[in-house]
């Protein structure tokens, strides 16, 4: 017996629950069968629904993008150099020009999967790639960034009305103008912001964080939301004379004292509310134990200035001397801090115990170039190198992109198999403006890649002069 395949899909439905069997088919693939016809019958004699036309796309006043440039942006999108994409939107952004619009469908697509792009991709994608974005849940996150778009005048249109984005873009010009107007602004809206948007709107305190500050973000310690909590801790963090700083203190001080010429260490045997309202997290992340965690957390929430009166030394002593019990997390807490307080002191002494790029980021530019190439021309290359390297941003120029270059150039006439990351990183990295006589390279892939790689950078960068 064969169903009538004009009693449509239900049908179907019910025989596969109630059973071939008790519907008269012989067996369950004549089943099978029938409801693949029903789904080709259905797609090819789908009749359009009677939906209403899109409203017409935006336009745009600002200038687009030279010829050039988006073609080289489609070869980007097409797969040549891909990993140089981040750098194309960031010099297009910075001139607030914008993409043609057959290739924002692309764009789009490579935003949903990269977060890293999405504020420069906003300002290139302009208008018409926000109504883009509002057809295609995938692409909705666009609507929540910054188109780039401060007003002249500080016109607090954009505060009141605007995405996430733009209202965080706003308070970040308001800041630069006016510290205290943009806290004060916050702070009226406060009650009425949604948990996600205070995390991010706190944050914007970081750019000219001073003393005033503290008690507003000292009442954010209150907030219900857990991240709301953690940034204000870390601003707070920054300011050793805050509140904060002296309850940090005063927790620190027992937990580690001096004993001669070692240090010894004890854990926080608990974490109760207030500790919680200080931005200490009382659940560890996988793997680590919560005395550990939560000695972390305190160590790296306490003024850095505290440890060498406390303990009688400095920090390049204090890095050095037997800790015994729970030293690495004494450690990654001294760590987290320096990057925190952003101390060049803290973080050079703790540096040359650990060389950890995070680290890197606290030291000037030209120190911190000299000490990635000792690391470059002394270390393995491994996956622990290549991660560090990939923290130190560009452009690299003077003792570190000579390093890396000498480096590839050593490895690949030894171990070809072995120089290609670093290769790629150099061509990614290295300042295109550097005087390198890239035509008297030695003829070695590797070398050639880094080569082609800056050449193409350069010329980018030239389609936007």
């Amino acid at each position: 017996m064969r169903l009538d395949r004009r009693n449509g899909w239900n049908e179907l439905v019910s025989t596969a629950l109630v059973g071939t069997e008790r519907r008269g088919l012989d067996s369950p693939f004549d089943l099978l069968e029938q409801a693949a016809a029903q789904v080709v019958a259905r797609r090819a004699g789908e009749q359009p629904g009677g939906g209403s036309p899109l409203a017409e796309a935006p336009g745009d006043g600002a200038a687009p993008v030279p010829a050039k440039a988006a073609d080289r942006l489609a070869r980007l999108l097409g797969g040549e150099f891909p990993r140089v994409l981040p750098e194309w939107l960031g010099l297009a952004a910075r001139r607030s020009l914008r993409v043609p619009a057959r290739l924002l469908p692309q764009l789009l697509t490579a935003g949903a999967r990269d977060r890293s792009i999405r504020a420069d991709l906003a300002v290139v994608a302009g208008a018409r790639g926000r109504w883009l974005a509002g057809l295609n849940p995938e692409w909705g996150y666009l609507l929540q960034e910054s188109s780039g778009d401060v007003p002249a005048g500080l016109d607090h249109g954009p505060w009141e009305f605007g995405t996430r984005g733009d209202r965080q873009a706003f308070l970040a010009a308001l800041r630069a103008a006016s510290a205290g107007e943009a806290r004060d602004l916050l702070e009226v809206t406060w009650a009425k912001e949604n948990p996600d948007d205070r995390a991010a709107f706190v944050a914007v305190l970081a750019d000219g964080l001073t003393m005033a500050d503290e008690p507003f973000l000292e009442k954010a310690l209150d907030d219900r939301r857990r991240e709301v909590r953690q940034a204000a801790a870390d601003l707070l963090t920054k300011l050793p004379d805050s509140r904060l700083g002296q309850r940090m203190a005063a927790r620190a001080a027992p937990l580690l004292v001096r004993d001669g010429s070692r240090l010894s260490a004890v854990a926080p045997t608990a974490c109760d509310s207030v500790m919680e309202r200080d931005g200490v997290r009382s659940r560890p992340p996988a793997g680590t134990g919560p005395r550990s965690w939560w000695l972390q957390q305190v160590v790296a929430h306490t003024p850095l200035r505290f440890w060498p009166g406390h303990l009688g030394a400095d920090p390049a002593e204090l890095v050095r001397m037997t800790i015994g019990d729970w030293a690495r997390e004494i450690h990654m807490g001294w760590i987290r801090a320096a990057i925190l307080q952003e101390d060049p002191v803290w973080a050079r002494a703790l540096f040359d115990v650990e060389p950890l790029t995070d680290l890197l980021a606290v030291l000037p530019p030209d120190e911190r170039s000299w000490r990635a190439a000792e690391i470059v021309r002394a270390g393995n290359v491994d996956g622990q190198l290549i991660m560090m390297l990939g923290g130190v941003p560009g452009p690299w120029s003077g003792p570190l992109a000579a390093a890396v270059l000498q480096r590839v150039a050593d490895i690949a006439a030894a171990q070809p198999w072995n120089a290609g990351e670093l290769a790629r990183l150099a061509g990614e990295r290295l300042d295109p403006a550097g005087h390198y006589d890239l035509d008297q390279l030695p003829d070695i892939g590797e070398l050639q890649t880094a080569a082609a790689l800056l050449r193409f950078r350069s010329d980018m960068i030239k389609e936007f002069s």
